[in-house]
């Protein structure tokens, strides 16, 4: 097991930098990356776990398995389910290694019941953990994960990324204590990482 990189993190630290170097540190991830942004989707990232589990893994010393890759877009144009497949299908057909898991936030507020989103930001504005709501992208330019550097990286979250460094976990005001705390049952994060703390909120 690796040194958890939380023992050496200074007081006064820029969250996006770090992110990012550890990002273009991780061939998996920017492989990835590579592979979404060949779909040219309207403001799209590879959000949720993709991201949190990275710096959970850094700050625990460990290298978790990702269970899915969640690449979310934004399209009011087509809000029917076979467009996520069509995306789906053709990812596994680019980079079949991943476990991609593909949504788009212009329908996910029917499922939600919530009034509509305007966009993947927005969505994700109403995820049930702080934490989750964070995603990246990457610039069209890029071709190779040797052409990747810190520019070429977009970090979205509407949220302030020192909430991920923490080691806290929190809810989102805008959902039920219930569902966060179901979610924390159940993906067993403090089990994952025991350094977390459940912060409630």
């Amino acid at each position: 097991m690796n040194k958890s990189e939380n023992d050496s993190l200074p007081a006064q630290i820029d969250y996006q930098e770090l992110l990012k170097r550890w990002l273009l540190e991780d061939e998996y991830r920017l492989q990835a990356l590579l592979a979404a942004q060949q779909l040219n989707l309207n403001d799209w990232m590879l959000a949720a776990g993709f991201v949190r589990n990275l710096v959970w893994d850094k700050l625990h010393g460990l290298q978790t398995p990702l269970n899915d890759i969640d690449l979310i877009y934004f399209d009011s144009s087509d809000l029917s389910v076979d467009r996520d497949v069509a995306i789906e299908a053709e990812l596994n057909r680019i980079a079949p290694i991943y476990p991609w898991s593909v949504k788009n936030q212009a329908r996910m507020h029917l499922r939600n019941q919530h009034q509509g989103y305007i966009s993947s930001l927005d969505a994700m504005s109403y995820w049930p953990e702080k934490q989750t709501a964070v995603g990246v992208s990457s610039v069209l330019a890029v071709k190779s994960t040797r052409s990747i550097g810190s520019s070429s990286l977009i970090l979205h979250s509407p949220f302030d990324l020192a909430c991920l460094f923490d080691l806290t976990l929190q809810r989102n005001p805008k959902v039920k204590c219930a569902l966060f705390e179901q979610r924390v049952k159940s993906k067993r994060w403090l089990q994952t990482y025991p350094k977390l703390r459940d912060n409630g909120g």
